[in-house]
């Protein structure tokens, strides 16, 4: 399964969002560190749910990454995140 599909995967069973976009921005990317050949190292995350509403930017950044795995986390090199209620 490709990187991004896991990764909205694992957000849209965790929270139930009413919004979930993923965007691979890996080939933004050519020439930096971290960057692959054939994508999947850069990740843009937009997602909205209500089990948001009551936490911290941080904590909110921390349910994330947890939801999207540490497997998945280790695979890649950079996920920007947009996160709301």
């Amino acid at each position: 399964m490709a990187v991004i599909d896991e990764i909205k995967s694992n957000l849209m069973a965790e929270f139930s969002p009413t919004l979930l976009e993923v965007e691979d921005q890996s080939e933004a990317h050519r020439g930096h560190s971290g960057f692959q050949e054939g994508g999947e190292s850069h990740f843009h995350v937009i997602i909205r749910a209500a089990a948001f509403a009551e936490m911290s930017r941080i904590q909110r950044h921390r349910a994330v990454n947890a939801a999207i795995g540490k497997d998945i986390i280790t695979r890649i090199h950079a996920l920007s995140l947009d996160i709301d209620s």
